[in-house]
């Protein structure tokens, strides 16, 4: 493995112009860089030649967990918040910006969504505490939080950035389905598994498939600030295999993992037969991948965990070389980008 690859790909630049403000539309036309893990070939195609590229032996494993609307705006306080959990009916953990607006006690009202005339009184919560790592508990008062008329889609805070500097509005009347896979059945996710949001059913039913659940949490936006990543420290997500996945993997030759969040699943999961669980796995060169077989991924943050999941998958040479074919190229990045078919 070189360290030399590896670190220079962890600290790749992307250019502000890079980054995508919105996903291709139709879904299925997205490029995509198909890169031969056995040669070093990379060839540019789209998410359409998917049917091309993948035999009907392979078996692709999505992840269908759906993106609750967890964004909340309260501008008589001049807050923002970021929802993480539901520990309990009316009970959440939260972020909150600034945090010296949120001191215990704090009454927040959110704003209905653009646009929107609300059915549903406007809720109220208050902050009952702090708890480490910056977060906040929230319990919603008298009326239940309707979030699909307060909560907007968690965008991450690169492309809203990105949007404000390109004079963009914050939220999009599309936001809702964009930042959604069409499969999604499982609320819990405060972030999109990404490299699923390029299937429309359509193509999808092209494939053998089967789903799992793994509910993406905020440590996924969390950068490696450790000197050594390996001494970062990596965050857990739930996760379910439902019924029937075991035979249908067991009668493939290959498991093609959509997305990062699919293949911890299938490399941290002790079996492949119905159950709920956590995984905390961190994956990085080098490392020996047992299930998957191929990956479907997006193009992601430096300093991430994802990349270096795909760096362990790939080689760090290899991705490295994508990484810059991709900048040559113009692709686009990050949740709302382009992807790779590593094979």
């Amino acid at each position: 493995m070189s360290t030399v690859a590896l670190q220079e790909l962890l600290s790749i630049p992307i250019p502000p112009d890079r980054i995508a403000t919105s996903p291709a539309h139709p879904r299925d036309s997205a490029r995509l860089l198909h890169i031969d893990r056995a040669t070093g070939e990379m060839t540019d195609r789209t998410i359409r030649d998917l049917p091309s590229l993948l035999s009907p032996t392979d078996l692709l494993v999505l992840n269908n967990s759906k993106v609750i609307p967890a964004r909340l705006i309260c501008s008589q306080n001049r807050t923002e918040l970021l929802l993480l959990e539901e520990t309990s009916p009316g009970w959440w953990t939260a972020l909150g910006t600034p945090s010296k607006r949120l001191q215990p006690g704090t009454l927040l009202s959110p704003d209905p969504i653009p646009g929107l005339t609300p059915t549903s009184p406007t809720p109220q919560l208050r902050v009952e505490k702090s708890i480490p790592g910056g977060q906040i508990v929230l319990h919603v008062l008298g009326n239940s939080l309707n979030l699909d008329q307060y909560g907007l889609p968690p965008l991450p805070p690169y492309i809203l950035k990105s949007r404000k500097a390109h004079g963009q509005p914050d939220f999009q009347t599309t936001d809702p389905i964009d930042y959604q896979t069409t499969y999604a059945q499982s609320p819990g996710s405060v972030a999109a598994p990404t490299a699923g949001l390029h299937f429309t059913p359509e193509l999808l039913a092209q494939f053998p498939h089967a789903f799992i659940t793994l509910h993406v949490g905020l440590g996924t936006f969390r950068p490696i600030k450790t000197q050594d990543f390996r001494d970062h420290p990596m965050h857990t997500e739930h996760y379910e295999i439902p019924a029937g996945f075991a035979e249908k993997a067991a009668a493939a030759k290959k498991l093609i993992a959509v997305g990062t969040t699919s293949a911890r699943v299938l490399e941290s999961a002790p079996s492949l037969d119905p159950h709920q669980g956590t995984t905390s796995a961190f994956i990085y060169p080098p490392y020996e991948f047992k299930r998957v077989g191929g990956l479907l991924t997006n193009f992601h943050l430096a300093h991430s965990t994802l990349l270096l999941l795909v760096a362990a998958f790939a080689g760090p040479e290899l991705t490295l070389r994508a990484y810059q074919h991709a900048l040559e190229k113009k692709y686009r990045f990050f949740s709302f980008g382009d992807a790779m078919l590593i094979l």
